[in-house]
């Protein structure tokens, strides 16, 4: 293959595997499978290695996250990222006009733009490569989040033929489409975390994480809307915009030119009603002056410019009446309460019910059946009853009480301390756990079984044919009773049962999260794996050996050894591996690197400054040393990190077992 026809390859390879990218993690709705977007990925990471010269800077292997961040650096901004004047009048928008034109006379244009509700960034760009990400902050200062923002797809590393000033900055907004808020919310509440209010605040909280790599699974969007540098490229904003668009800044389409104000009102007009249509929350309307020298000779106030303000749009909301409180039953058995409404028209859609999270919120409320209530849909995904009129409540109203058993199965509820969910721990017999654990199994993040989903599961569940996860490998002895079965005929019948073989071969880690134990999610079941390096040993292990793990906390060890206490969970484990499923990881070879550790044993806790903990036990398998999965008298050291566990340095010095750190680990090398 000539040179051209590789960077060919390579180019068209990020160009797909970014737009594939995109339509997982924002628009969830993948157009290929893991498997395949994985290993082309393989493919084009192996390509960049051995052709380093056609590597593209905004490759997706790059936007996989770094090094965890023990403490964000505090940042002073080059030029203060003041706050916009609101408003919700139209009256105080005219007012605002008024000002301009006795300031600056009638010859001028306004720039209208979108509102995003999400988190505040600015870029330093230096030389066409981006050297810093910093939050908003106070305005004045702000933190160095410069390695999570790196692992945003759709913000670039390096800008590319671009004619950019050598230094400037770029200003603009993180955020969380609503599709990706919904589907990662819901695997929150599924493993028993508490949920997100509103997509800014899981955008906030992901940017504000301390692993990049985890940072790097949670898919954020960003769009930019202004810029600074130290002398004038452009005359006017407008003419700014059109630049970042060509440098290759992600900026929204949906922004206007205006020659006066009653255009600007025009726009705000427009926008109450489709902002609902968007796939992302907006929160009002900022409108700008265009030109940058009248920007100029108009100035700022202490606190913010006073050639733009923002237009808010109240929290759409609207007044209906509670009929009845419904409760879902998840497949981790956590019970979810639901208001169902008199339908009622609210922000372009007819609303009929209304999340109402826990127990905690109905008795916050203190709902009664028939009560009017105030919904409101704002911030929110789903619409949210905000409040109770009672001067509208009936006489002898029935106060709405949290169930004590599981409306599904009859079981009494468990609530755990310090959790604000109540859960069903029948979980062999309950209908919607057991469905809901396949219909996990199933899926792209565990088995990726194809030719099977939620609908069939159901169905299959509903004439008997599966009751457990293990049903799914004896589908091929029922072939007859799956012809009988409308809509799916011997192709579809084929391609399932091909998909259900070829699970066979997914790792163990995807087994271990397919089987849906509480708490354990996609990154836990991968640690877990390489802690354990088998299910025997993990289903012997003590909450010791589990918390020794990295990332493993004492919650998510007494999930494991209450799920694997249970006999009928164990048994399912054993009919699984009969059927060939992988329990077991598969081993790393280490290359090493020297002896100089042999015969030495590590603990490894906490957190570093330098090294992640995986990086860390790398260099020391491959220097001869072993890891120890607790401390005991057999270990020689205690490689210790901020924020180690107290239980485990107590035991580390009675023990009189050496603590070092990995300065002192690196010192051992010399």
């Amino acid at each position: 293959m000539s040179q051209s026809s590789i960077q060919d390859t390579m180019d068209a390879m990020v160009k797909e595997l970014n737009q594939h990218s995109y339509n997982y993690y924002v628009l969830a709705m993948p157009t290929i499978a893991d498997y395949e977007f994985d290993k082309k990925l393989e493919e084009l990471s192996r390509l960049e290695k051995e052709h380093p010269e056609f590597a593209d800077p905004d490759s997706p292997t790059l936007k996989v996250g770094g090094d965890i961040t023990k403490n964000f650096v505090t940042v002073k901004h080059k030029w203060p990222m003041l706050s916009l004047g609101n408003t919700y009048n139209e009256q105080d928008l005219r007012d605002f006009d008024e000002r301009i034109k006795k300031s600056i006379g009638e010859n001028f244009e306004y720039v209208c733009e979108l509102k995003f509700d999400g988190l505040s960034i600015s870029l330093t760009y230096e030389n066409n490569n981006l050297s810093r990400a910093v939050t908003r902050g106070d305005g004045t200062k702000g933190d160095d989040v410069t390695s999570n923002v790196k692992t945003i797809s759709n913000i670039p590393h390096h800008l590319k033929k671009a004619d950019a000033p050598p230094l400037f900055e770029i200003r603009g907004e993180i955020l969380m489409h609503r599709a990706a808020f919904e589907r990662l919310n819901k695997e929150r509440e599924e493993l028993g975390e508490l949920s997100y209010a509103n997509p800014r605040n899981f955008a906030s909280g992901t940017i504000k994480m301390q692993d990049p790599k985890e940072v790097a699974k949670r898919p954020l969007d960003a769009f930019f809307y202004s810029w600074n540098t130290e002398k004038e490229y452009f005359k006017t904003h407008w003419e700014s915009l059109e630049a970042l668009k060509k440098w290759g800044f992600h900026v929204s389409q949906d922004t206007k030119l205006s020659s006066n104000i009653e255009e600007v009102l025009e726009f705000i007009h427009y926008w109450e009603q489709q902002r609902f249509k968007l796939t992302y929350d907006i929160d009002g309307i900022v409108i700008k002056v265009n030109s940058f020298s009248q920007q100029q000779e108009l100035g700022f106030t202490a606190k913010s410019p006073r050639w733009a303000i923002s237009y808010k749009y109240k929290a759409a909301e609207v007044e209906t009446v509670l009929e009845r409180v419904s409760y879902q039953v998840g497949r981790t058995g956590a019970v979810t309460p639901v208001a169902n409404l008199k339908p009622v028209l609210l922000a372009g859609t007819t609303v009929k019910r209304a999340t109402l999270h826990n127990a905690n919120e109905i008795e916050r409320l203190d709902l009664h059946v028939g009560d009017t209530v105030m919904v409101e849909k704002g911030g929110e995904i789903i619409p949210k009853i905000m409040n109770v009129n009672l001067d509208k409540r009936a006489p002898g109203a029935k106060r709405v009480i949290y169930p004590t058993e599981c409306p599904e199965c009859g079981t009494a509820l468990i609530r755990n301390e310090g959790e604000v969910a109540f859960y069903c721990p029948n979980d062999e017999a309950c209908p919607p756990q057991i469905v809901g654990k396949i219909q996990h199994f199933i899926s792209r993040k565990a088995m990726n079984i194809d030719g099977l989903g939620d609908e069939t599961i159901e169905s299959f569940y509903q004439r008997g044919l599966v009751k457990h996860i293990s049903d799914l490998y004896i589908l091929k002895d029922k072939a007859e009773e799956l012809k009988n079965i409308e809509r799916f005929g011997e192709r579809s019948i084929e391609n399932m049962l091909k998909g259900i073989e070829l699970s066979k071969e997914m790792p163990f880690e995807k087994v271990l999260f397919g089987l849906g134990i509480r708490y354990v999610g996609e990154t836990v079941a991968r640690k877990l794996a390489i802690g354990t390096k088998n299910i025997d040993n993990l289903i012997a292990a003590s909450a010791e050996e589990l918390t020794a793990i990295d990332e493993i906390g004492q919650r998510i060890a007494e999930s494991i050894i209450e799920y694997f206490s249970n006999p009928a969970h164990t048994d399912q484990i054993n009919l699984l591996k009969s059927y060939g499923l992988q329990f077991e990881a598969i081993n790393t070879v280490i290359t090493l690197q020297s002896d100089k550790l042999t015969g030495k044993t590590f603990v490894i806790s906490g957190v570093f400054e330098n090294h992640s903990r995986e990086e860390l036990k790398e260099i020391i398998e491959s220097n001869g040393g072993k890891i120890l999965s607790s401390i005991s008298a057999k270990l020689n050291y205690l490689v210790a990190g901020d924020n180690m566990g107290p239980s485990k340095l107590e035991k580390a010095q009675k023990l009189n077992i050496p603590l070092i750190s990995e300065e002192d680990l690196l010192e051992l090398l010399k």
